[in-house]
């Protein structure tokens, strides 16, 4: 059974984003300030469409904190939407006059969203039905969850950063910073990019997609620094930890793709220029288990297995499908040809994208770390996790 789980719950325009985060063990010092931090990064980016203006993504916590720590008992979350004042009726939980039902009826489906399938699948003659739940709305209070789970990777010394990498066809250099500098670099680009040139090109090429009603996608990574080895299990396939973290990445909006540490590139090269040598530690902390690694191909993760290295996932985000040029589509009544259905949209999501990456590495690495420890409370585990640190001698 897991140990950290969280569920969502909410429509993009509806009034509420509700959030549960259980297995949050009590004592954790909770910094409101830290979480809508959070959560006005989310909102960032060059690119970004006009709901982020609406927005303001402040958030109450309903349950499960007192007094700045919390209880050990389930954190409740709410979220308001702003914007549902202009769809309280569209929204609305009591029937409506068949008039009004149609005005706000999606009935052409948009190519490359969850439109089209999700009405089939559920028998909804109305896509709203469906693009109102698959929207990245929702990806709000994941991050707001995700961000009392880096609270707790936090009181453990686990630092986790993200930077983009690429937008379009426009690619920043490999950083040569640590993921503690990340942040503070990252936040003053417009798109999270460390290389300020990139960054320029980068916010180039969004604004001429703008122009031709186009949108673009493209690639962050996610790190994660401070980890202790022994995260996660070779034992069994559902133990190693590369699953919960690709599961987690692939789940977000629009994630094509999800790599850890060289990923892809690996299978272009030969054995001998992947594998990541053992080299001898510190002569002064002994030689038994005394190591250190010559490379990082493998992205701080081997068998399943946290190393103590650098945790690295990169993931690719296709562009937005919501085009304000829309593509080609059936009217599904008549089979007939039709234009896509024009739903607000942002022209490209990858900084905020890269954000969210954030939230979603520290709730799969926080359940990881309490499976590992264990533990009701803040002062059991934190001194296994600083006792186990001390005990592993990885230079």
């Amino acid at each position: 059974m897991s140990r950290l789980r969280f569920l969502t719950a909410g429509e993009s325009h509806g009034k509420w984003l509700v959030g549960i985060l259980e297995g949050v063990p009590a004592g954790l010092p909770v910094s409101l300030e830290t979480i809508q931090d959070e959560l006005q990064r989310r909102k960032q980016g060059h690119g970004r469409g006009a709901r982020q203006k609406i927005e303001t993504d402040e958030f109450e916590i309903a349950s499960g904190v007192r007094q700045g720590f919390t209880l050990g008992s389930p954190i409740s979350v709410l979220i308001a939407n702003r914007d549902w004042k202009t769809w309280q009726e569209a929204l609305s939980v009591a029937p409506l006059p068949s008039a009004e039902i149609e005005r706000c009826r999606v009935a052409i489906p948009r190519p490359g969203h969850a439109d089209f399938a999700g009405a089939l699948k559920y028998g909804h003659a109305d896509m709203r039905n469906v693009l109102e739940r698959a929207s990245a709305r929702e990806t709000a209070m994941r991050v707001a969850v995700g961000s009392i789970a880096r609270l707790f990777l936090a009181e453990a010394g686990i630092t986790v950063a993200s930077r983009v990498i690429r937008i379009g066809a426009v690619e920043s250099p490999d950083a040569v910073s640590s993921p503690e500098t990340w942040r503070k670099i990252a936040d003053a680009s417009p798109v999270r990019c460390l290389d300020s040139d990139a960054s320029a090109r980068m916010v180039q090429a969004i604004d001429e997609a703008q122009k031709q009603g186009d949108t673009l996608g493209g690639i962050f990574e996610v790190a994660a620094s401070g980890l202790p080895i022994g995260l996660g299990s070779h034992v069994h396939w559902d133990r190693r930890i590369e699953g919960p973290i690709a599961q987690a990445f692939m789940s977000l909006n629009a994630i094509k793709g999800v790599e850890i540490g060289g990923g892809f590139s690996l299978a272009a090269v030969p054995g001998s220029q992947a594998q990541d040598e053992l080299l001898p530690g510190d002569e002064s902390r002994g030689r038994s288990w005394n190591a250190s690694y010559r490379t990082n191909h493998s992205g701080g993760i081997v068998g399943g297995i946290t190393t103590g290295q650098l945790l690295s996932v990169r993931a690719a985000m296709k562009p937005i499908a919501t085009l304000m040029r829309p593509l080609n589509s059936i009217d599904p009544r008549t089979g007939l040809p039709a234009h896509a259905h024009v739903e607000r949209a942002d022209v490209c999501a990858v900084p905020a994208a890269a954000v969210i990456g954030e939230s979603l590495l520290a709730l799969v690495l926080a359940e990881a770390v309490l499976e590992k420890f264990g533990g009701d409370s803040m002062n059991e585990i934190l001194p296994r996790i600083l006792a186990w640190k001390d005990r592993q001698h990885l230079a």
